[in-house]
């Protein structure tokens, strides 16, 4: 038998169902909540975004350095095979090492498996002063069709920074993180950004970690290969 509650029932409302109100928030109803904050990380530091940048993904992030950017190259995510990131970047590594000052890693590192791998890799491609702007997930939800998201892992700010501070000097490595538990709720049901007020998105509550952001930069005394 079920026992009657201590505390005052809650509405849930449209909220009190099994299944999320949408599994394609992304087609359906306007733009996920986790792409709100990943934009916001990667405008917050769009002044590091210049020179030669290296980008997985489609080249969207790189052109927030406008003019500041003098070459860009794009690395396509392969749903296929995450892990041909960490083989194209460690091919890079020989051929033109040290020949990046910026690296933008946008939601990418969940997909591999071999995280370690990739961050060395990508220190590897760094100039020396050169810098890495990296987007992973918190709380998420898995993709329906794991074909298209071949997610490996989550994250938390710790695992973030330990990973990074296990290639990268800790004290050139930063941390940020945002969500809370409305847009974590939002996030987990499929709902997007235009049904979410501006306050309850830029409202950061730290035990509800959605989008950890991560800057690092490679010593300007380093100039190993």
């Amino acid at each position: 038998m079920q026992s009657e509650s201590k505390v005052n029932p809650i509405d849930f409302g449209d909220l009190r169902r099994m299944a999320p109100i949408s599994r394609k928030a992304e087609f359906d109803r306007g733009t996920p909540v986790d792409r709100y904050y990943v934009d916001w990380f990667l405008g917050s530091r769009a002044d590091d975004i210049r020179g030669r940048v290296l980008e997985i993904g489609d080249g969207t992030y790189t052109r927030l350095g406008g003019g500041r950017v003098t070459q860009s190259d794009v690395v396509a995510l392969s749903v296929d095979s995450p892990s041909s990131v960490v083989d194209h970047l460690d091919a890079l590594a020989r051929d033109c090492s040290s020949a990046f000052d910026c690296v933008i890693l946008p939601q990418t590192l969940h997909t591999i498996f071999d995280v370690p791998a990739a961050i060395r890799a990508t220190y590897r491609v760094l100039k020396p002063e050169g810098v890495v702007l990296a987007t992973c997930p918190g709380i998420s939800r898995l993709s329906s069709d794991p074909d298209t998201d071949p997610q490996c892992w989550n994250f938390t700010s710790r695992s973030a920074r330990r990973q990074f501070g296990e290639v990268f000097p800790a004290d050139r490595v930063s941390v940020v993180v945002r969500g809370n538990v409305l847009a974590a709720v939002a996030l987990m049901h499929g709902l997007a950004v235009e049904e979410l007020t501006a306050a309850e998105l830029t409202h950061v509550d730290p035990d509800y970690e959605l989008m950890i952001g991560v800057r690092a930069s490679r010593p300007g005394s380093d100039t190993s290969i």
